[in-house]
């Protein structure tokens, strides 16, 4: 069995998520003292213990708390009287810090063509871990997309099939077309993708919410998606379309309004 840390470099040389779990103060009788740890992965499974029984199973769901809003947390639980809810009886009070090891987000570019070369790019200086999917090899390769981290030559809607999408991947969509939309959107309506965006107009956008709608997606559910996707900058090329985009991401990512600095708040 692995120890923690070599657990931990594993995640970062895979790209992959966990908690890690750290008692960090201890008074009294308790299970386990400071500096013990325990990972968590996103599928339940843990690594090491922090105490074991109702205590650990508590810390546990805080931890896939932990992985869906990418938030640490300080826990303090009380270990005296189980009929009062504390997690329990040996004597002790323990404090557990709970931190969400993630991976750098992943953005998608599905339609490898000049904006969705353009958006792998700036995506990539940013610090985004770039995929390109197109369902046309010769828009699904290093040498078209050189800032890509990885390729999936698939159509849209068999991309969740290769790709594990979670709700720090953010999905753009810069396609040929409606129908390609329609045909791929609602596969990826069912996952947890944190952004899903659209490029196009509003006509084009309302001619794929029919198409969806009469294969039984439902107005709600395409709430969702942002199309026209971007912020409004008066965005022409590619390389300007690519930063509209990512300006949205970003906007939304860190619960930034949009508006000028210089406004009021």
């Amino acid at each position: 069995m692995p120890t923690i840390y070599q657990a931990l470099a594993e995640l970062e040389s895979t790209h992959q998520p966990a908690a890690l779990c750290t008692v960090v103060k201890s008074s009294g009788s308790t299970p386990r003292h400071s500096t013990s740890k325990m990972l968590v992965y996103p599928d339940g499974r843990i690594l090491g213990t922090v105490g074991g029984g109702e205590l650990e199973n508590r810390v546990r769901k805080e931890a896939l708390e932990s992985l869906i809003d990418g938030k640490p947390r300080l826990l303090t639980y009380n270990l005296i009287a189980p009929e009062r809810g504390d997690a329990g009886v040996c004597g002790g009070q323990v404090e557990v810090f709970v931190e969400p090891v993630l991976p750098p987000p992943t953005l998608v570019v599905l339609g490898g063509g000049h904006v969705g070369k353009a958006v792998a790019h700036l995506a990539k200086w940013l610090g985004f871990r770039v995929a390109v999917s197109d369902d046309r090899p010769e828009f699904c390769t290093p040498e078209s997309s050189p800032d890509a981290d990885e390729f999936y030559n698939c159509p849209m809607a068999e991309l969740p099939l290769h790709l594990t999408i979670t709700p720090h991947t953010y999905l753009v969509l810069t396609t040929r077309g409606s129908q390609v939309d329609a045909a791929g959107l609602p596969a990826l309506l069912e996952t947890p993708a944190g952004y899903i965006g659209v490029i196009g107009s509003r006509r084009r956008w309302a001619e794929t919410c029919k198409q969806l709608n009469e294969v039984g997606i439902s107005d709600e559910q395409l709430k969702r998606v942002h199309s026209p996707i971007g912020l409004g900058i008066g965005a022409e090329t590619p390389e300007e379309i690519a930063v509209s985009i990512l300006a949205e991401i970003l906007m939304l990512r860190g619960g930034g309004s949009g508006k000028q600095m210089k406004e009021p708040k």
